[in-house]
């Protein structure tokens, strides 16, 4: 067992920083990506520019191997692309002469379990490799599993139920799925069509610029916009108090082409089926309790992603039962429960499943939630492979260091305080609190809620939720947060 490698299924970026930290123990490893390169899947999105800086976006163990062979970094505070992303960090980290050995191309995986143990069977289970069932047939062996697989090929629909609904699969062919390039690799796709968004979050936020865009520059572009959301000021997100200023600025956006009348909204709208009328599509849904039908060209859902569970029928998971994450991770992360704060630091304990050394890391890991950060999955796969190579207290000291979102909502279920202090992925991060810090401070104190207005009176700064700089949170082996 101790000679076989640790298997990392993906060569994304969290898979690659898997990678960094394993060559840095000395543990031998694998690669397997599905795709022709690294960072494929980012390419699907790769004409979206982030709103997380570089400084965000680079693992440090990976860091320390692209400085050792006079990687040029790219300035700390610029904004790349997807594309820039896969240029400038991953393809050279996949590139390096430590790790490229051991990455392989074109790797699709098709099932992961132990090598003559069925899921039933325990005794002597832990004894046993993992077998990696490749689609070409082939079989890898391997003392450890990290998936870092993400979630990009497996979109969830349009339909409010979390199932297609009517008439979604026959059209799949004028329904695209994530963030299309609207203003160049697919603007023959959409100029001059009438076109539905659906969905609230920043992936849609993206795809309604691009198409403002191309609405300028096409005229005949119509744009209609739906979407679940009740209250539209949940959806513009935290505005001037967002730490990452891009991210504040694309809802700020959005929600300027609103009230200029650029941008027609549709909400609450529940989609119920999708029909073909001559050359239209034909939306059936019903906007509050009314039934409604929407015709148009295309459409761009932009709901979310769920993980791909069904390569791991056969290794023992504990999986939360909604999100689909791991069951401790899944109340840390519940987007039902949390809407500001802090994502509670968590590394390899927070990620086990039953099958030992297994886990999920990156994207997947969330499961269905729509709140990751890529710096948490760097930090993810630090505590993950520190616990494989023995070294539990570096596993247990999980940091994170992650700007403030400056979105609160006080509207859900009362339940524990919490300073906000998170970010998304590629989307945004939870909430520990219904209400930020404690609820709003008393009228005429200087201090962004109540925690910060007890702070203040105890002599001390504040409580950190209003600070401009990121808030450092760490967990010690004990699991408290401090």
């Amino acid at each position: 067992m101790n000679t076989l490698p640790v298997a990392i299924i993906g060569a994304g970026p969290v898979g690659l920083a898997a990678a960094a930290h394993l060559q840095a123990y000395k543990l031998p490893f694998i690669v397997l990506e599905a795709g022709a390169e690294a960072g494929a899947a980012i390419r699907r999105w790769g004409h979206v520019r982030t709103f997380s800086p570089w400084r965000y976006m680079v693992d440090g163990a990976a860091r320390q191997l692209l400085d050792g062979v006079g990687w040029q970094a790219p300035s700390p505070d610029v904004l790349p692309t997807g594309h820039e992303l896969v240029d400038e960090m991953v393809l050279p980290l996949a590139r390096h002469p430590a790790l490229a050995p051991h990455v392989r191309f074109n790797a699709r995986v098709a099932a992961v379990g132990r090598k003559d143990f069925d899921k039933v069977r325990t005794k002597g289970r832990d004894q046993q490799p993992f077998e990696i069932r490749l689609a070409s047939g082939e079989i890898v062996e391997a003392r450890a599993v990290i998936d870092a697989s993400g979630t990009w090929h497996h979109p969830n629909p349009a339909g409010s139920g979390g199932v297609p609904v009517t008439g979604e699969r026959a059209h799949a062919d004028r329904i695209t799925y994530g963030i299309p390039d609207v203003l160049s690799r697919e603007r023959g796709q959409y100029a001059g069509k009438r076109i539905l968004v659906v969905g609230s979050g920043h992936s849609a936020f993206n795809v309604i610029l691009d198409l403002l865009t191309l609405a300028e520059q096409s005229s005949c572009t119509q744009i209609t916009w739906v979407m679940r959301r009740e209250n539209l000021d949940t959806v513009w997100g935290g505005g001037a108090s967002d730490q990452l200023e891009a991210r504040g600025e694309l809802g700020q956006r959005v929600k300027r082409a609103y009230e200029s009348g650029r941008l027609h909204i549709v909400t609450p709208f529940r989609i119920r089926s999708i029909a073909a009328s001559g050359s239209s599509l034909v939306v059936h849904g019903v906007e509050r309790a009314e039934e409604r039908s929407i015709a148009v060209d295309r459409m761009i859902v932009c709901t979310g992603f769920r993980p791909d569970l069904d390569i791991l029928k056969e290794v023992r998971l504990s999986v939360d039962p909604w999100l689909e994450c791991t069951s401790a991770l899944g109340p840390l992360i519940d987007p039902n429960e949390h809407s500001c704060g802090t994502v509670r630091p968590h590394g390899a304990r927070e990620l086990a499943h039953p099958e030992k050394d297994f886990y999920v890391v990156g994207m997947k890991s969330y499961g269905r939630a729509p709140t990751f950060l890529l710096a948490t999955g760097y930090e993810q796969v630090r505590s993950v492979v520190a616990m494989l190579a023995g070294d539990t207290a570096a596993a247990e000291r999980v940091e994170l260091v992650l700007p403030e979102t400056g979105v609160c909502s006080t509207d859900l279920a009362a339940g524990g305080g919490g300073c906000c202090a998170t970010v998304p992925a590629v989307a945004a991060a939870p909430a520990l609190a219904s209400s930020c810090c404690g609820g709003p401070a008393p009228a005429g104190i200087d201090a962004c809620c109540s925690d910060d207005a007890t702070a203040k009176a105890d002599g001390k700064s504040g409580c950190g939720c209003g600070t401009s700089e990121p808030v450092l949170l760490q967990i010690g082996a004990k699991g408290k947060t401090r």
